[in-house]
């Protein structure tokens, strides 16, 4: 076993919780929702964004939909722009941004573009990127 977390990939319905990391299927989108009691995944096919299917734009926009300034998200290495305008909703809705540094980047393009519109709160290594997420996280929880 690579990681301590419970990986999956995406189904609809699937209930997002502490310990798991949800993968969006190929060919799906990838959308969370926050229902009274849990946070619920819903992946889709519709039409393409930024050119993609899935989209880390359609899974950002739904993020800052449903947990506004409760929501942190982050931006790897990527080509194009993909998801780089919509993690700017996050950030708008006072949610924590970050970026992946172009030095540790494979393709500097998703987090490139992030950073150029001002949309990246924190730009890191993917070296730090565990560390700084569990500290930052612990952080957060406290501006809630």
């Amino acid at each position: 076993r690579i990681c301590p977390l419970d990986v999956k990939e995406a189904e609809e319905g699937d209930l997002v919780k502490a310990g798991r990391i949800l993968i969006a299927p190929g060919d799906y989108h990838l959308e969370l929702e926050r229902k009274s009691l849990a946070t619920v995944a819903h992946v889709n096919q519709q039409e393409l964004c930024n050119g993609h299917r899935p989209s880390a734009g359609v899974l950002f926009r739904s993020v800052a939909r449903h947990f506004g300034a409760q929501s942190m998200a982050l931006i790897m290495t990527g080509m194009g722009r993909d998801g780089s305008a919509e993690i700017g909703e996050i950030y708008r809705a006072g949610g924590l941004t970050l970026a992946q540094d172009e030095k540790s980047s494979v393709v500097f393009g998703m987090p490139k573009v992030a950073i150029e519109m001002g949309h990246a709160e924190k730009i890191v290594s993917l070296e730090e990127t565990a560390e700084v997420l569990n500290r930052l996280a612990k952080e957060f929880a406290g501006r809630s």
